[in-house]
């Protein structure tokens, strides 16, 4: 589903604001709160900080975007338009996206079962002691 599609499921305005921070997410580089600003501010050079902190938590309040704790300081944000895992790197602080295996649906499925309702969003996430990139 795309970003149009979800604003609107979640009864939001479809603001130039809002699309620009879910394009910008849905990159999955995972920005702190810092660097999605900065990469906002050069399609909105005159965007404020609070105007990105509202329509932030705007789409985390309907479940569209979360923030990921990492073990090195500020959050990471994400975008959530499918359910997927995240590795953490202990060493350099980079956050990967992975996709959901069968095991886990079937996991999430039984959970469900367990507090008979509905999981809205699954997060999985895992630290490694060093990625791929800081292997090279």
């Amino acid at each position: 589903m795309d970003s149009i599609s979800h604003l609107r499921e979640n009864h939001l305005k479809v603001t130039p604001q809002r699309m620009s921070i879910l394009k910008i997410l849905d990159r999955h580089t995972h920005p702190s709160i810092d660097e999605l600003y900065e990469e906002i501010k050069k399609d909105f050079p005159s965007i404020s900080l609070a105007t990105v902190y509202k329509n932030l938590n705007i789409l985390k309040d309907t479940g569209m975007v979360f923030e990921i704790n990492t073990h090195m300081g500020k959050p990471k944000l994400d975008v959530y338009m499918h359910p997927h895992a995240h590795i953490l790197c202990k060493k350099c602080g980079a956050v990967f996206d992975v996709d959901f295996t069968d095991n886990l649906y079937a996991y999430q499925k039984e959970l469900e079962k367990k507090i008979d309702g509905k999981i809205i969003k699954f997060d999985v996430s895992a630290i490694v002691d060093f990625c791929e990139n800081c292997k090279q």
